[in-house]
């Protein structure tokens, strides 16, 4: 997949290895290629947040904009929405498998760059993030979201929940090679549920009080949700914007960190 061997010359035939750039998008094709066959690992997501998405603006739609007028309440959920579809949504459980049937040790005896499985695999995971959010953009425009900053602020919200999937994806990862179990890396999404609902998921930051406004100030999904809401709502306030950057870059420090100490630790065991 990775290797090319050398011309036969009565010695040993052996493996050089591929670039850097042949073995990621050897790893990232092969995770592309297997989503049609596992569509439970992508479709749902998408299901429940479309869901969610419109039970929350049929529930608080009316007592929202009815509070404040002119806000627009379906706009200011669709980054919710968006959070809850791409979020979680990775790989991982396909690595746990390739532990399990020994595929990744042996694909550890080819000259495949260690790195270039998890970045392939993390390379699919930004694609996969990428389309998911398209339906739920759709659907918002549809309902008659206008985003304040135009087409090119389409692809920056496409380019923010990606890259915050992709951060997430990285505890996924760290816990898939450090226990190969399937159930720890499926119950992985919970961790997000905390971080989702201690923030201005609902209401927006002015409108919450005491520990929960505090909670909501140090959590990174409030930072992320302002910057999404800022692309649909207020246009390019970069302050926003950034913010949102900022706080993915910091999620994705520890898990990157995390995930691939867990490939180092797997490697050695090799």
């Amino acid at each position: 997949m990775t290797a090319a061997t050398v011309p036969h010359t009565g010695g040993a035939i052996t493996a050089r290895p591929a670039g850097a750039v042949q073995d990621v998008v050897a790893i990232a094709g092969r995770a592309l290629r297997a989503v049609p066959k596992d569509l439970e690992s992508v479709v749902p997501p998408v299901l429940i947040a479309v869901f969610f998405f419109l039970v929350n603006i049929g529930t608080l739609k009316g007592l929202t904009e009815g509070a404040a007028a002119g806000f627009d309440y379906t706009a200011f959920q669709m980054a919710t929405a968006i959070l809850l579809g791409v979020t979680g949504v990775s790989r991982a459980p396909a690595l746990v498998i390739d532990v399990q049937d020994g595929y990744l040790d042996r694909l550890l005896m080819t000259p495949v760059r260690r790195g270039a499985i998890l970045v392939g695999h993390l390379t699919a995971d930004v694609a996969i993030a990428a389309a998911l959010t398209v339906p739920i953009i759709a659907l918002g425009l549809i309902l008659g979201v206008d985003f304040a900053t135009g087409p090119l602020g389409i692809l920056v919200f496409i380019a923010m929940s990606a890259l915050w999937s992709l951060a997430f994806a990285g505890f996924g990862y760290a816990i898939a090679l450090k226990t190969g179990n399937p159930a720890a890396v499926q119950s992985s999404f919970l961790l997000f549920f905390p971080f989702l609902f201690l923030t201005s998921s609902y209401v927006p930051r002015d409108q919450l009080t005491g520990w929960l406004d505090t909670v909501a100030g140090l959590n990174p999904v409030t930072y992320i949700l302002d910057g999404l809401r800022a692309l649909t709502l207020s246009g390019w306030d970069w302050s926003a914007i950034g913010g949102g950057f900022l706080a993915i870059g910091i999620v994705a420090s520890i898990s990157m960190s995390l995930c691939f100490a867990a490939l180092r630790g797997r490697v050695a065991q090799t």
